[in-house]
């Protein structure tokens, strides 16, 4: 049986844990679900580290500015100069995952005249001692879109002395709890996005929920879908993944988080044929998750079939088509099948705010006419009685 043996900066005298480094942990795992998420813990790793700064940048490949990019206590000048310019230029990135790297090291393995401009930016700032940790997820996924990374950087100011070998195993040592803590973040991050807007409206509403991530994995799903998906009838979980029998919605699926989705940008329909369970329509919504996806390739798949019509519930509305409430009322007065006008004068709002209002409606859904949104409303079970799965 291996022995583990506390690294001696975790460890005092008589074997007793070091407090500082207690105390490091405790600010890491608390730090996933604060206000300002990281913060506490950055400045307490850049005091553990005896380093200037502490930096993180989660982002992922082909972005031109980071999903997150936080440095307590750093000059706001350069961290704007940083996201909005030499972050695409920054060839401090694609380490080795989870290993411990310096910026020296890594820049003298590239050619002298590469980044020249990035080196003299660094130079400059005055802060180019440098130690790296990159923690890939997603690495094992089919496609390079796929994957994200959360990079951890601690930076000296050059006028102090270079990190040691020791300094370096400290930070190394740390790498798996630093990988632990990023995982948990996303996790949560789905989880906000899917009980906190439209969860229990879901559910309550008889719909099937199923939120998946930018690489078709089930993040989540409730006890309708499960169903649903056990059915096994058109669409059906796959391992991990949503996998629809229609090549056709398959391939839609993937065009849908293959892109930058932003929040608000419409929504997508289309019908699954299940002639053994009956026919199921579906309609994705993106979700913002912006702390690691930066708004691309997160969806929530709403899924109904439809049934003989009822009265449409505003709130329900707002929740799952990102509504104000006033739009919410007005799209589930037409839903009744008023006009324009007569909608209008029933909410007591002028003819024109009206139209204003819908014209915000359709953009947020992504339909371009009054019969086409009573369709959705209907395809999402909001418009229809017993609509549920």
């Amino acid at each position: 049986m291996v022995k583990l043996i506390a690294p001696a900066y975790a460890t005092g005298m008589g074997g007793a844990i070091d407090p500082e480094f207690s105390d490091l942990l405790a600010r890491l795992y608390a730090g996933v679900g604060e206000d300002q998420p990281w913060r506490r813990f950055l400045e307490s790793l850049a005091r553990w580290m005896e380093a200037s700064f502490a930096t993180l940048i989660i982002t992922a490949p082909g972005k031109r500015q980071p999903a997150t990019f936080l440095t307590p206590g750093s000059s706001p000048e350069f961290d704007a100069a940083y996201t909005e310019t030499l972050f695409a230029e920054d060839p401090f990135q694609g380490l080795p995952d989870g290993a411990v790297t310096s910026y020296a090291e890594f820049m003298a393995d590239l050619p002298a005249s590469a980044f020249a401009e990035y080196r003299q930016a660094m130079a400059q700032s005055g802060f180019d001692q440098v130690l790296g940790v990159d923690l890939h997820f997603g690495a094992g996924l089919r496609a390079v879109e796929g994957r994200w990374e959360a990079r951890f950087r601690v930076s000296r100011h050059n006028s102090l002395p270079d990190f040691t070998r020791e300094e370096r195993a400290r930070l190394q040592v740390l790498a798996p709890h630093l990988r632990i803590a990023v995982g948990l973040f996303e996790k949560l991050q789905f989880a906000g996005a899917e009980h906190g807007m439209f969860h229990a409206t879901a559910q309550g509403l008889g719909l099937a929920l199923v939120v998946l991530d930018r690489n078709r994995r089930i993040v989540s799903s409730n006890a309708l879908a499960e169903t649903l998906l056990g059915e096994a009838e058109g669409l059906r979980q796959r391992g991990e993944e949503l996998a629809f029998s229609d090549s056709a919605h398959q391939k839609l699926l993937g065009d849908l988080l293959g892109k930058d989705l932003a929040p608000g940008g419409g929504l997508t329909r289309f019908r699954v044929e299940r002639p053994g369970k009956g026919d199921v329509v579906v309609t994705a919504r993106p979700l913002e998750l912006s702390a690691i996806h930066a708004g691309a390739g997160a969806l929530a798949l709403f899924l109904a079939r439809p049934g003989p019509e009822a009265h449409t519930d505003p709130q329900s509305l707002r929740d799952l088509l990102g509504l104000t409430m006033a739009e919410a009322r007005l799209a589930a007065v037409l839903g009744e099948g008023l006009s324009l006008v007569e909608a209008a004068r029933r909410l007591g709002v002028a003819h024109n705010t009206a139209k204003v209002q819908l014209r915000a409606v359709f953009a947020k859904t992504g339909v371009r006419r009054q019969a086409q949104l009573v369709a959705l409303m209907g395809s999402l079970g909001l418009g229809f009685a017993g609509g549920g799965v």
